[in-house]
């Protein structure tokens, strides 16, 4: 804003539209202008045009965040209650100069959530929703959120991001013959570190012939093949009824006869379907999970998976080691680049905790996979 009188103009025309039906009407046309002049005649031309603007900016969309949210070089947007928002520009966490009061923050979550059919309320104080351009958004509100309702906006980027952006072409010929070779995959990360960005460089290089089928909890993923079919979790409605969760979709994935299965993130029981589905001929898949490295996305898998089935712990280790090929850990680098930082094969072992073999190293590859490649077999008359 330029100044004190152009903010408090802002403030009185946009009570005026959600007091006034006839202006509320003609945002888009010129009623909204000469509201503004009789409200302040003493602003100029170009004050006048950025009151306009600043209260179209909060009577339809995402209001004070659509300029965020407009923003190329911003990858995250945080709402912290009444205050300023805060925003993940270049890896880095940045105070803007925008700042919302309680009301702001409460339309803006109706905004969010009701096109979507989602509530946050006391009752119900957390949701999730997609918006139409395919960002993730996260609420919590009051008594959970303190200091007032917390919205966190994750940017869909369309940008195309290709492997050799996380890694030195010696890594991305190991990872790209790895796909070839049908290697079941695990990528794992924290939060923000690249992981799904990485899952689709990876994915671009799957055999465009063969039917993919994606499972996510919010659909992220944008696989360039000509046969891949998406499949998005749904969360309960409103009355608690008709939630489809990501295991209930891996289960239904194994019915569509896929030649591999991509699931945008383990977070639970599914984990245990997904390593059934891996060891009954779906190998060659992807997933991601949150872990600090290799061994620890092995971890987190064994945990996850002992929620969703009642199996002796030295059986469900050796469906792990027969399962998994790869785990493949990406992170942040300096300046927030996101980077491959190991590459580990999983060994065999199935009566002693997960182990794994370092094949990638500081960028660089220090050992090449000792277990057979998982090709498909050649149908007869097909060429090798």
């Amino acid at each position: 804003m330029s100044g004190p009188p152009v903010a408090a103009t802002v403030d009185e025309v946009h009570r005026l539209v959600l007091d006034d039906p006839a202006v509320a009407e003609a945002l888009d046309g010129s009623t909204l202008a000469s509201t503004v002049r009789r409200t302040a005649p003493l602003l100029s031309p170009a004050e006048v045009a950025e009151v306009v603007a600043a209260v179209r900016a909060r009577a339809t969309g995402y209001g004070l965040l659509e300029p965020l949210l407009a923003d190329p070089g911003v990858t995250e947007v945080m709402v912290n209650g009444a205050g300023p928002v805060w925003v993940e520009r270049e890896g880095r966490l940045v105070r803007t100069a925008v700042e919302v009061d309680a009301a702001t923050v409460d339309r803006l979550v109706a905004r969010v959530l009701a096109p979507v059919g989602a509530r946050a309320d006391r009752g119900s104080p957390m949701a999730d929703a997609r918006l139409p351009d395919g960002s993730r958004v996260h609420v919590v509100v009051p008594p959970l959120a303190v200091d007032g309702p917390c919205i966190t906006i994750r940017r869909f980027t369309a940008r195309t991001v290709a492997l050799a952006d996380f890694a030195p072409p010696a890594v991305v010929d190991l990872l790209v013959k790895a796909v070839a070779d049908r290697r079941s995959i695990v990528i794992s990360g924290g939060a923000g570190a690249g992981k799904t960005t990485f899952l689709n460089a990876l994915a671009a290089h799957l055999d465009p012939t063969e039917r993919i089928v994606t499972i996510e909890d919010a659909a992220e993923l944008r696989l360039p093949g000509d046969h891949v079919v998406r499949l998005e979790a749904r969360p309960p409605s409103v009355e608690g009824t008709g939630a489809v969760t990501v295991r209930d979709l891996v289960r239904s994935a194994l019915r569509m006869r896929p030649d591999r299965i991509v699931v945008g993130e383990v977070r639970g029981g599914e984990a245990i379907d997904m390593l059934q589905a891996l060891n009954t001929g779906h190998d060659g898949s992807l997933t991601t999970c949150h872990a600090n490295g290799p061994d620890d996305a092995l971890r987190r898998i064994e945990t996850m998976a002992l929620t969703g089935a009642d199996l002796p712990l030295v059986a469900l280790r050796e469906q792990i080691a027969s399962a998994v090929d790869l785990v493949v850990q990406v992170g942040r680098a300096a300046r927030g680049a996101r980077r491959v930082t190991a590459v580990a094969e999983v060994e065999r072992a199935s009566t002693s905790p997960q182990r794994v073999r370092e094949l990638v190293r500081d960028g660089a590859v220090i050992a090449a996979p000792s277990r057979p490649p998982r090709r498909r077999p050649l149908v007869e008359g097909e060429a090798a």
